[in-house]
């Protein structure tokens, strides 16, 4: 290759074609789906800003009522709606339960008894505040296994029309079959780009959610053993002061 056609090529590379180039190239299926993809990456990329937010600010709310109840001598002499201090799921536990156990207390039921309906409000409040944990990760991973998926079915779709094109035609050359590629090709790029920062952010949040569901149910626990405690001295409080 003589020095003019290494100029040539080197031409070539300076001035290769960018992505808009491959978008106008693409057929209509493939520009339809790396619109729905820029739409996806748009829409992981906001759900995992804000699930880390969310996760963060559960957590230090969580860590604000611990210390609360650090510096509380009964669970029972709490006010039970407690609306105005605290907030978040550890919150939502301790509400749940002291509304159940003086639900039951003017029931008039024994002791074993209200703490029963004490543990029965715990779970179906950890199942709640699991659920608010793990809200949007299943889109979020939508997005993750369908994103690869979708940019392979348009780089199909796209290969498919350019060889039909070529079969419609007298003569095929790698000129004439090499823009249709291209612009399928850009779809399946386009898939990968959405998918490869999703699951690395997918895979972190499931963590750090998995984390914070154990923190939860070791809270619900200990938050159990400590009513069973509270509850003695409380009705040894109330027995003084009844007499």
């Amino acid at each position: 290759m003589n020095l003019l056609s290494w100029n040539g090529v080197l031409l070539a590379a300076v001035g290769s074609p960018s992505v808009l180039v491959y978008f106008q190239q693409a057929n209509l299926a493939g520009k339809v789906i790396v619109l729905f993809l820029i739409v996806f990456s748009l829409l992981a990329w906001t759900v995992m800003i804000g699930k880390y937010i969310d996760l963060t600010r559960l957590r230090e709310l969580n860590r604000h009522l611990e210390t609360l109840l650090g510096n509380t001598d009964s669970l029972l002499r709490l006010d039970p709606s407690m609306h105005k201090h605290a907030h978040g799921p550890y919150a939502a536990l301790v509400r749940d339960a002291l509304s159940a156990y003086f639900r039951a207390y003017g029931n008039t039921v024994t002791q074993s008894a209200r703490i029963s309906h004490v543990e029965n409000s715990l779970q179906r409040a950890v199942a709640a505040a699991t659920i608010e944990y793990e809200s949007k990760m299943v889109l979020l991973g939508s997005i993750v296994t369908g994103a690869p998926f979708l940019g392979l079915l348009g780089t199909v779709w796209g290969v498919m029309d350019a060889f039909g094109s070529i079969a419609l035609q007298n003569s095929a050359s790698i000129q004439s079959m090499a823009p249709g590629v291209s612009g399928a090709l850009l779809t399946t790029v386009a898939g990968l780009l959405v998918a490869i920062p999703a699951v690395f952010g997918y895979n972190y949040l499931l963590t750090r959610t998995k984390i914070l569901i154990t923190e939860l149910e070791n809270f619900a626990s200990s938050l159990a053993d400590r009513f069973e405690l509270d509850a003695r001295k409380y009705e040894e409080e109330k027995q003084v002061e009844d007499a």
